[in-house]
């Protein structure tokens, strides 16, 4: 279909107008006659490969199912993609994309995807080459930031949205309930946990949609969620093996110099290639399944544990103040006290949660990290709680093999979740203790990877991990055998 072969523009556009209806509920039909295949920029591209047009028919048959009235809401329609390298999964986000704001005045979609760099550079691209080749082009602007309907800009618009900590808030709040909202999240087995949740808030009222593609390289985030994980059942998810996709002769050489490189059966090939989750993060510190134990295990506790608090104070943005418990092997029972980083500029409210927490419990110890706790624990033992002491995370090991103390305070947390017991309800938690990374010095000690190197690779900063891995600075006496005078402050000069 193109302008020559109708009368005049006016035509042709009522003409397109019909055909845009007869998709509404078909997005492969709309994929295949919106662009021209096989001629023009598209010379040599011969339309959906069969996993694309097999995903865009189970799309349409979701769409057709939640039956959406234009009034009461409908069912979220979420599907998910684990695939490994090239396959064309951020082509096909492009598709889709494109499809429903081509079918659904007033429709509004956000994208985002686990880095700035592939945001910028390969999924937001993706929507602008599309959107400049398919027929509707005129009826849209897409600059650097957005997509919107000329003559409706306010209304009918996609944007693209970074996926850092801080900005979540930027995913909150959207409704439209005559209409559709969609989110797109690409490369999201890195995206973090908070973007999902205040993303969630799309799912209330009118038509709406969760995409989540990727490369699945954690045991744990939304991505490993919805197609391996808890909520399997409740997305269409499916996992896309580069070999059954029909790839370039490049991409199929590249495929067999990674196997060849790093062995068919290793965790790197099982995620490029495969689509599958590594069977341990690759440089992930504390491995899912020790994780997994820790939330199914029963309390199994000695009666006279002592009550032990470690606190990760913010400096404020995405970072929060945590404080966490632990009697021995349980550290489930009693709730965290979690502090958002906006709040803990106020460093007075912290105190003041913390002493409470001093005066309602028999904490025989409570360490608090000294980067940004220094004054807390200051002004703590001021108000009279002298079992509160200062750790700081950069400072000597007592152990010859750790790098420096928050090293060896993450050993001796990974060794206790072999016996320990955490809550299983807790996904952000347990999402914490599987994030760092780590790698042996030229002295071949532990150092855990830095919250700075976390944030750069997409991964949350891991405050509840930090805040119970504190629980473990120092060894303390059980609760009958507590003496004022064996507290020593644990800094860089400690020795054990």
């Amino acid at each position: 279909m193109s302008p020559e072969t109708l009368d005049d523009a006016k035509a042709f556009e009522i003409e397109l107008d019909r055909f845009l209806v007869s998709c509404h509920r078909d997005p492969l039909r709309y994929v295949l006659g919106v662009w021209d295949w096989g001629n023009g920029q598209l010379v040599g591209e011969i339309g959906p490969k069969p996993w694309q047009r097999q995903f865009l028919l189970d799309l349409g048959a979701h769409i057709r199912d939640s039956a959406f009235n234009g009034f009461d809401p409908a069912p979220t329609v979420k599907m998910a993609i684990s695939s490994g390298v090239g396959p064309g999964k951020t082509a096909l986000l492009a598709w889709i994309l494109h499809f429903l704001m081509d079918t659904r005045p007033d429709c509004k979609c956000r994208v985002t995807a686990n880095t700035v760099t592939q945001l910028e550079t390969v999924t937001w691209a993706e929507v602008q080459k599309w959107g400049a080749l398919k027929l509707t082009a005129p009826r849209w602007r897409i600059n650097s930031e957005a997509m919107y309907a000329l003559g409706d800009r306010s209304n009918w618009f996609a944007v693209r949205t970074t996926c850092a900590p801080e900005n979540a808030q930027a995913f909150a709040g959207w409704h439209n309930r005559r209409s559709t909202t969609a989110n797109f999240y690409d490369e999201g087995g890195t995206i973090p946990e908070e973007i999902f949740e205040k993303g969630r808030g799309i799912e209330v009222d009118g038509e709406s949609f969760q995409f989540v593609f990727g490369q699945c390289s954690r045991r744990s985030g939304q991505l490993h969620r919805a197609v391996f994980g808890s909520e399997r059942d409740y997305w269409d998810h499916r996992t896309i093996n580069g070999y059954e996709v029909q790839p370039s002769p490049i991409l199929l050489q590249k495929y067999r110099e990674w196997e060849e490189l790093y062995g068919a059966d290793s965790d790197y090939v099982r995620v490029h290639v495969q689509g599958l989750p590594p069977n341990a993060d690759e440089l992930q510190f504390i491995d899912h399944p020790r994780v997994e134990g820790a939330r199914l295990r029963a309390i199994n506790n000695i009666g006279d544990e002592p009550l032990v608090a470690g606190v990760d104070v913010s400096g404020g943005g995405s970072a929060w103040t945590v404080c966490r418990f632990r009697k021995g092997n349980d550290a489930r029972n009693l709730a965290p006290i979690r502090i958002s980083g906006e709040r803990s500029k106020d460093r007075q409210l912290i105190v003041s949660t913390l002493n409470e927490a001093l005066n309602t419990h028999k904490i025989a110890a409570m360490f608090i990290d000294s980067a940004f706790g220094a004054a807390v624990v200051e002004r703590l033992r001021l108000l009279g709680h002298t079992q509160v002491h200062e750790v700081n995370f950069g400072g000597d090991s007592p152990d010859i093999h750790d790098g420096n103390m928050r090293a060896f305070m993450w050993r001796r947390m990974k060794e206790w979740l072999q016996h320990g017991a955490i809550d299983p309800k807790d996904q952000r938690f347990a999402d914490d203790l599987e994030g760092p990374g780590y790698h042996l010095d030229k002295r071949d000690r532990l150092i855990l990877e830095s919250k700075e190197s976390m944030q750069k690779r997409g991964v949350a900063s891991p405050d509840d991990g930090d805040a119970l891995a504190l629980t473990f600075a120092q060894a303390v006496r059980p609760d009958g055998l507590q003496r004022r005078a064996q507290w020593a402050p644990v800094s860089s000069s400690y020795t054990g």
